[in-house]
């Protein structure tokens, strides 16, 4: 992170302990795109549809969703 200087006031070491802490979280979490999960991995994708139920289900169960 580079320098930088009060321009104007004088703000105590506290308070620009936190200028510097909020900084710097915004800077990490601005670097790092969001991961998004591959969809080999998904969950969702490996559970069975639901099967279909009442007359002519076995006829309804082979069509697509």
């Amino acid at each position: 992170m580079s320098d930088f200087k009060v321009t104007k006031g004088e703000p105590t070491d506290e308070e620009l302990a936190a200028l510097v802490a909020v900084i710097r979280l915004r800077m990490r979490n601005q670097g790092a795109p969001e991961q998004l999960a591959p969809a080999w991995n998904d969950v969702r994708l490996a559970m069975r549809p639901v099967t279909a139920v009442g007359a002519d289900a076995w006829r309804r169960s082979s069509l697509p969703n």
